[in-house]
């Protein structure tokens, strides 16, 4: 089985779960910008509960993924990097992986795709997944994509499926508690980034996937 996915920034726990578990993933990089999504924010814990970190980015809303351009605006990458350290630096294991996340806060992307697939691929080294990961040759239009499917035969889509603000039902996630730094303030906050899982959890994150 195939899953089909759109490209993440610090994707959640639940995109990853689709690079573990199925026999080879692609990524859609010619579908148009759509905000408010995983493509350019993640979601983090903190001591007042959820926040969201958003990757300005230049765009007209026609573009092409692919040709999405990163933003200096706002100095976000100072931010992004400071609100993970209020966020995580009491973390189990935020001392052990801080200097492999700190780069992508550091280097500069010219295009918001590349910087998530470096973010992807840093991400599977130190989760130890090999996932088999293509990326899509043209744009599959969600009507077209069935268990018949000549052109992407047993496929499951889930580039609108995984949403931080609509998602919609996934009868192969079931979010797994596991410790967050701040459980006993907010209770267990399901299907944040990546990043919180490996955090708290470290090497164990796999089993949670």
């Amino acid at each position: 089985m195939k899953a089909l996915l759109s490209t993440t920034y610090f994707g959640p726990v639940q995109w990853y779960q689709k690079l573990y578990r199925h026999e080879e993933v692609q990524i859609e990089q010619w579908e148009s910008f759509l905000k408010q999504t995983y493509r350019n924010r993640c979601l983090i814990a903190t001591t007042q509960g959820i926040q969201a970190l958003t990757v300005p980015v230049e765009r007209d809303t026609s573009q092409q993924i692919r040709d999405i351009r990163i933003s200096d605006h706002g100095n976000w990458r100072h931010l992004h990097w400071n609100a993970l350290m209020s966020a995580y630096g009491e973390s189990p294991f935020f001392e052990y992986y801080q200097d492999d996340i700190r780069l992508f806060f550091e280097d500069r992307w010219a295009y918001l795709f590349d910087f998530n697939e470096a973010i992807r691929e840093k991400m599977c080294e130190l989760l130890d997944i090999q996932p088999k990961v293509t990326f899509s040759s043209t744009y599959h239009h969600p009507a077209d994509i069935s268990l018949t499917s000549h052109l992407l035969p047993l496929t499951s889509d889930y580039r609108e499926a995984i949403n931080p603000k609509h998602p919609q039902p996934d009868p192969d996630f079931e979010p797994k508690s596991y410790y967050q730094v701040y459980q006993q303030k907010h209770g267990f906050l399901p299907n944040l980034s990546i990043l919180d899982l490996l955090f708290n959890m470290g090497p164990e994150s796999i089993f949670y996937l």
